[in-house]
């Protein structure tokens, strides 16, 4: 079994599609209202409004994204107006991780796994 897609659910989908594809820097020519793919991998990525209103803020859910480097990321991402939730960390466990909040509030990780000799 493996996850088939991972739904945001909003009230602007043209909003929060634009974010995400200029965090992940893509470009799909999509302007759709209702539902846009994002990534469409093995694992789709999607953006979607179902008519039903939203409230901001999805503090129960993070999602996390294995990125080359977090600090190049973290740069990038103050580019792009995010709210920075924690910066650049090194975990126990290894990882490098930084949280933080798109246009609705939902809690996104970036994390990398650097060599030893680099943390």
């Amino acid at each position: 079994m493996k996850i088939g897609e991972v739904c945001l659910h909003t009230n602007d989908v043209v909003r929060l599609a634009n974010f995400y594809k200029a965090l992940f820097n893509i470009d799909n020519g999509s302007n759709d209202t209702v539902h846009q793919y994002i990534i469409n991998e093995d694992t789709n990525f999607t953006i979607y409004n179902d008519g039903e209103c939203k409230s901001a803020g999805g503090s129960n859910i993070s999602i996390a994204f294995t990125v080359d480097d977090v600090d190049t990321e973290y740069e990038r991402l103050k580019t792009l107006d995010a709210e920075i939730i924690a910066p650049p960390a090194v975990r126990p466990w290894g990882a490098k991780n930084m949280v933080f909040a798109d246009p609705d509030g939902n809690r996104i990780v970036f994390r990398s796994f650097p060599k030893r000799e680099n943390i």
